[in-house]
């Protein structure tokens, strides 16, 4: 009895766990949280505007990702996809440099209210070289954000009647209507040091809504602005051997009061002897949040990787340490053979 009695307690506890969670979903998401993937190295255009393009082995590229989270907290889990995709423009008009143009359409949804919010992006970027090992990009990007949520399916403090949520009452919450849309503008700048054929070293910053859109479902809080976010990268590539290449990261952003830093490193194993197939795989460290561990394959131009995050913080006494999968799908491509490539990135 006393077993049944506590499986009945903790049960209650996480469902409650999971309500609020969700409730703060609702409420703060609008104020303090953006789109987001553990493959951020993935998902380029996403992250920064000046990554638009940015391959210069290649003439194109497109991608799809898709992360579900807190699955075991509550049945309406937090899913993500993104599909993208850019090209190289304009090569031949400029001695040095190449224009990128890109796109990408990305939408999330989580929550018993069908809380959703779907993103169509435009990104160009311009790409210099400068001298014989280095390289300077800018990006900008726009679109249009619209979210929706559905207030009869959600619960409120004001329908508790000490025993249960009744949703004949009253919820007490005055909304302005249920779907809120804007305009979305972003700009990033990148750089990339390339001084020999083994090492390739890139860096950017990017600052996300610097129109500063308004945001909110209430009629209460008609001046509600999406708070500006701060995003910067650190990527190296090193070739070790005709066998290994590896690649340390280090991601941060920072929105409102909200910060992310992830870590860590991913190697390609060259399985062919000659670079068309390749084993990926790494370990990442979300900060006070997750262990990432990631695994991948690459044939030809398509490469599949796939990571699990592990929460590590306090949440994981709720979930059972289970936080989220993810997975990316990359295909790039040339136009025509004896492609000219102005900055050399690292290879086998």
């Amino acid at each position: 009895m006393k077993q049944s009695t506590t499986h009945i307690v903790n049960r209650t506890y996480k469902s409650i766990f999971a309500g609020l969670l969700l409730m703060c979903m609702v409420f703060t998401q609008v104020k303090a949280q953006d789109l987001h993937f553990s493959q951020y190295f993935n998902a380029p255009l996403l992250v920064n505007p000046a990554n638009t393009g940015f391959a210069p082995d290649v003439d194109w590229r497109a991608g799809v990702n898709y992360r579900n989270q807190w699955a075991t907290l509550t049945p309406f889990p937090y899913k993500t996809f993104s599909a993208w995709g850019d090209v190289q423009l304009f090569a031949d008009r400029f001695e040095n440099g190449w224009v990128g143009l890109g796109g990408a359409v990305s939408t999330d949804r989580a929550g018993s209210g069908n809380l959703s919010a779907t993103r169509v992006q435009g990104s160009i970027a311009y790409h210099q070289v400068l001298g014989l090992g280095s390289l300077i990009s800018i990006g900008f990007q726009g679109g249009y954000v619209q979210k929706r949520v559905d207030p009869t399916k959600l619960t409120f403090d004001n329908q508790w009647n000490g025993k249960f949520f009744d949703i004949t009452q009253p919820n007490g919450e005055v909304f302005l209507n249920n779907n809120v849309g804007y305009f979305d503008l972003n700009v990033g700048l990148n750089y990339a040091y390339f001084p020999n054929d083994n090492t390739y070293i890139n860096a950017g910053i990017a600052v996300a809504h610097i129109n500063q859109p308004s945001e909110s479902f209430f009629s209460n809080t008609p001046d509600a602005k999406v708070p500006m976010r701060y995003t910067a990268f650190l990527n190296g590539t090193f070739k070790l051997n005709d066998q290994w290449i590896i690649n340390p990261n280090v991601y941060y952003s920072q929105m409102a009061r909200a910060t992310e830093t992830v870590l860590g490193i991913n190697a390609n194993y060259n399985l062919s002897g000659d670079g068309v197939t390749q084993l990926i795989a790494g370990i990442y460290y979300r900060n006070a949040d997750a262990i990432i561990p990631v695994i991948g394959y690459q044939w030809s131009d398509f490469k599949l990787t796939i990571n699990y995050d592990a929460t590590s913080s306090a949440l994981s006494s709720f979930n059972g340490g289970q936080g989220a999968y993810e997975f990316s799908l990359v295909k790039t491509g040339v136009f025509s053979t004896g492609k000219s490539v102005k900055c050399p990135v690292v290879r086998f």
